[in-house]
């Protein structure tokens, strides 16, 4: 319940943004053009995301003759999440890891490396792919497109702010323009997209809590849970994921990309340590 919470407060601050950059360059007509912009790019991509990322790591359908026991697996937590039976490919990847895509449940894919299969035990697994399933149920695909198609539209805003800046595209000095108001364009067109890319991976990072805990409710083992992320995060700095794009990053249950300090802020995931955290709390209740 937080965490929806959440991710409407984060969404409600993306809006505000997008109103004030909008009311800076020009008024409702430049916010319309950029978020009509931002919106075709992005819902094309949540339209076609499954194919589109699917193609990019090779995945490869897998059937009930190919991998019983997984598709099983699949089959079993999908009825107990109520959800229709998604497609399930095979990444042909050594790296552990695994994510969820779709735009809604009727269209869904769940998609797990060779690798995760090797390392998990059957119980882990379950634990896993209950949390992909958790992101079809929670709609996360859609959420976090409506949080791309702001962010994109902040970030098209804030150009067009830093152009009228540099060219002098700004109110007279009567307005209370000249070189201040150049400056103060300029700051909000480069601070203001900064912002919007800090609330989207904010939206991320809570989207991933709650797929925990409704993976854990879908699969009843919390702690399973817990113990393949503690395992995914070793593993997955052992063996890299070299192909992984920063574009799709937040989709995987384990960040294929590395990075901390003050890059964590940018990360599309929530510390391992507090996801762990929190589903050995719900084992414990």
């Amino acid at each position: 319940m937080m965490n929806q919470f959440k991710t409407t407060i984060l969404l409600s601050l993306l809006t505000v943004l997008l109103v004030v950059m909008g009311g800076a360059v020009g008024g409702q007509g430049g916010m319309l053009i950029a978020f009509v912009m931002a919106a075709v790019m992005n819902f094309g991509s949540y339209w076609f995301s499954d194919k589109i990322v699917l193609k990019m790591y090779g995945a490869q359908e897998n059937t009930r003759n190919e991998n019983p026991a997984f598709y099983d697996m699949i089959e079993r937590l999908a009825a107990r999440a109520e959800l229709p039976m998604p497609k399930v490919y095979i990444i042909p990847d050594q790296s552990p890891n695994a994510f969820a895509t779709g735009r809604n449940p009727r269209h869904a894919a769940v998609a797990a490396t060779e690798g995760i299969l090797r390392i998990l035990s059957p119980e882990e697994l379950e634990g896993v792919m209950s949390h992909e399933l958790g992101h079809v149920k929670n709609r996360d695909i859609l959420i976090s497109t409506i949080a791309a198609t702001f962010a994109g539209a902040i970030s098209m805003i804030g150009s067009m702010l830093q152009w009228g800046a540099m060219l002098g595209a700004g109110r007279d000095d009567e307005d209370g323009g000249g070189i201040a108001g150049m400056v103060g364009s300029l700051a909000m067109a480069i601070l203001a997209p900064i912002m919007a890319m800090l609330i989207q991976m904010a939206v991320s990072r809570s989207r991933e809590y709650l797929a925990d805990a409704t993976g854990a409710k879908i699969s009843g083992k919390p702690r399973a849970l817990a113990s393949a992320l503690s395992k995914l995060q070793n593993a997955s700095h052992q063996i890299p994921m070299h192909d992984a794009k920063p574009a799709t990053a937040h989709m995987f249950i384990v960040n294929p990309l590395t990075g901390g300090g003050m890059m964590s802020l940018f990360s599309t995931h929530p510390p391992m340590e507090e996801r762990i955290a929190r589903l050995q709390e719900m084992a414990r209740q």
